[in-house]
């Protein structure tokens, strides 16, 4: 979905694929057949921007097969779907049963990394609209806190692996003509945990092409302000590059036997669901969702708030709701002033199939439903900050 900026520029507004597992081509192609193009159809739009994510498997089939790679933008072009942006913080195994600590790796520490994301940059400058000259690829945000924060050489590898990136990016700029931008994406728990942990490395880097990919569900979990965080990035001169719209559960008197039994119903063993309560003496968090409901690794006096994509339309019902609050000012600042800090925006709410039993949808269509939903939430949001939605 694209929408027409008051400065004249483009917005567009997508939907990560990264909510269907899929481990192949074969998978992918399922995928734009069974869920993105229904969505499309159920928004009544001509043309519907996906945030695709290619796993490793799928991405290698793409690098090596150039038809293939032709077949996947001629299929997306048939089916009314477009891409700007991939979501390449997966590297495999999303949809396993356990995922847990396994996104994280390989981190950016790791050559596998690199080697991906560089692929992903040269299918994505294949895959734009004849009319787009700009991609955006989230990654994650250089690692898992350990054992990088006990390894002195971490930060210097992933550096070098930042600044080869961006080399690549530069050449691939030259000879396609498309700038294809990478966003570290702040997550709790992990090295660049805030948008203000990722000011230090992001300059050390120092490139255009290299920036931060703003999750408000994160940004909500940790507590983040958005505007004393946006405003720090621009200060710094670092680009939000995207931003994946997304809400956290929050639970604000997380003391009580009711709140802890609601909680406990998302507390599922798929996903890391991180933690986070702020208090006088700082933030304070546990790794997980049942660390903190079972372990007493959080004091209950002050509001909770989980890494749990909620979906955005259907808060969960009290006494827990959602971080939608957050968002909606997140938006604000970056798209309701007089320039976007981003052009990128990606509807993520990942988690489906990971909600408590009574509120999963039980077939294809009832999830073709609830993503339209999420989307037309964002449309709304949009039109109310004054960009115009475009055919």
């Amino acid at each position: 979905m694209r929408f027409r900026h008051p400065d004249g520029s483009v917005v567009h507004l997508s939907y990560c694929t990264n909510v269907h597992p899929a481990e192949t081509l074969d998978g992918v192609r399922a995928q734009l057949r069974d869920h993105c193009e229904p969505v499309r159809r159920r928004l009544g739009r001509d043309r519907l921007g996906i945030g695709l994510w290619l796993a490793r498997d799928a991405a290698r089939a793409l690098t090596n097969d150039p038809a293939e790679l032709r077949a996947l933008r001629a299929e997306l072009d048939s089916r009314g779907l477009e891409v700007v942006t991939l979501n390449g913080f997966p590297y495999e195994g999303f949809g396993a049963d356990e995922v847990k600590y396994r996104v994280y790796r390989p981190d950016w520490t790791e050559p596998d990394r690199l080697a991906h994301t560089t692929d992903l940059a040269r299918l994505l400058a294949a895959l734009l609209p004849d009319d787009v000259t700009e991609g955006t690829i989230s990654t994650l945000p250089l690692a898992w806190r350990t054992p990088y924060a006990t390894d002195p050489g971490a930060p210097r590898t992933a550096r070098t692996a930042l600044t080869t990136l961006a080399q690549r990016l530069d050449a691939l700029a030259e000879l396609t003509g498309k700038s294809i931008r990478i966003g570290l994406e702040p997550e709790p728990g992990c090295t660049v945990e805030t948008t203000a942990d990722a000011i230090a490395p992001l300059t050390d880097v120092g490139h255009e092409r290299i920036g931060i990919c703003v999750d408000t569900c994160h940004l909500a979990t940790s507590f983040e302000d958005p505007g004393t965080a946006l405003d720090a990035l621009t200060a710094a001169g670092i680009p939000v590059v995207k931003s994946q719209l997304s809400a956290a559960l929050h639970a604000e008197h997380p003391h009580l036997p009711e709140v802890r039994t609601a909680l406990a119903a998302f507390a599922e063993p798929r996903f890391l669901h991180q933690t986070r309560t702020r208090t006088a003496a700082g933030l304070r968090g546990a790794d997980d969702l049942h660390e903190a409901i079972v372990g007493g690794a959080l004091p209950d006096s002050t509001p909770w708030r989980a890494h749990f994509h909620v979906p955005l339309h259907a808060p969960p019902a009290p006494p827990l709701t959602s971080t939608l609050p957050v968002l909606r000012t997140a938006l604000t600042r970056l798209v309701g002033g007089a320039v976007p800090l981003t052009r990128h925006l990606e509807v993520e709410t990942y988690t489906w199939q990971a909600l408590p039993a009574e509120l999963r949808p039980r077939t294809r269509t009832q999830l073709a439903d609830g993503i339209a939903a999420e989307l037309t939430l964002a449309r709304d949001l949009l039109v109310d900050l004054g960009l115009k939605e475009l055919p």
